[in-house]
């Protein structure tokens, strides 16, 4: 819907000043508010469901019917001879309890290097330009953004000169798209026509920009519209 507003409707819809930004204290009430600038993560299994998951192999369930069949012999012959059987089922447990703890320092290490590669954002926030983890962006902040950087939100252009932003990952299209904050487009218009709007995930390529960000990630899986403005 932002793109079919002019600038100055989407900064009074978003309540915020396109000079100096938002002070800290709207910034925090909006974040508690909204939620992070991030798609919600998937809930993690608990200890014993990933204890469970080691069992589901093929060659698993064949040892564990091989130690079930030899247990069964065992009694039946009346020689009480279980030993291969224990046998089995420890080495069974003990190579769950090595997938269990292999599967703990991968996710560990993948936890990291999500750190690590985070992205940031320039934000203004009290007429001072802060920079800070994307996911902390809210609803109207003003974003700047220069050439090579990552769009951490979906944002309303309010003032651009000869942007380009390339957007394959977005729409598929290989050349990068020359924006203008000045169109106002209709309703229908596909999201690879909007050229008074840049997208999360896309990447500007030239130019500079000023505009105002209409959606963010939350932890609700939702868009929520919000403010992202200047780059220069």
């Amino acid at each position: 819907m932002w793109h079919t507003k002019d600038v100055e409707e989407t900064r009074r819809n978003l309540r915020t000043n396109l000079e100096s930004g938002l002070t800290e204290e709207e910034a925090r009430e909006r974040l508690e508010k909204n939620g992070p600038n991030k798609l919600q993560d998937k809930k993690k299994e608990s200890i014993i469901i990933k204890f469970i998951k080691q069992f589901n192999d093929f060659m698993i369930i064949i040892l564990i019917i091989a130690s079930g069949i030899s247990a069964v012999m065992a009694y039946l012959e009346g020689s009480g001879d279980y030993f291969d059987s224990i046998i089995i089922i420890a080495i069974v447990v003990f190579n769950a309890i090595m997938g269990l703890v292999q599967e703990a320092k991968a996710e560990k290490s993948l936890e990291a290097l999500k750190k690590m590669s985070s992205p940031t954002a320039r934000v203004k926030r009290n007429g001072k330009i802060a920079t800070i983890p994307s996911e902390e962006v809210v609803v109207g902040d003003i974003i700047i953004l220069e050439a090579g950087n990552y769009v951490p939100a979906d944002c309303r252009l309010v003032n651009t000169s000869n942007l380009k932003v390339e957007e394959s990952a977005l729409t598929g299209e290989t050349i990068p798209v020359l924006k203008d904050e000045n169109i106002i487009l209709k309703q229908d218009v596909t999201l690879g026509d909007r050229v008074n709007m840049v997208y999360a995930t896309t990447i500007t390529v030239g130019g500079h920009r000023r505009g105002n960000c209409n959606r963010y990630r939350n932890v609700n899986k939702s868009w929520k519209n919000c403010k992202n403005d200047y780059t220069r």
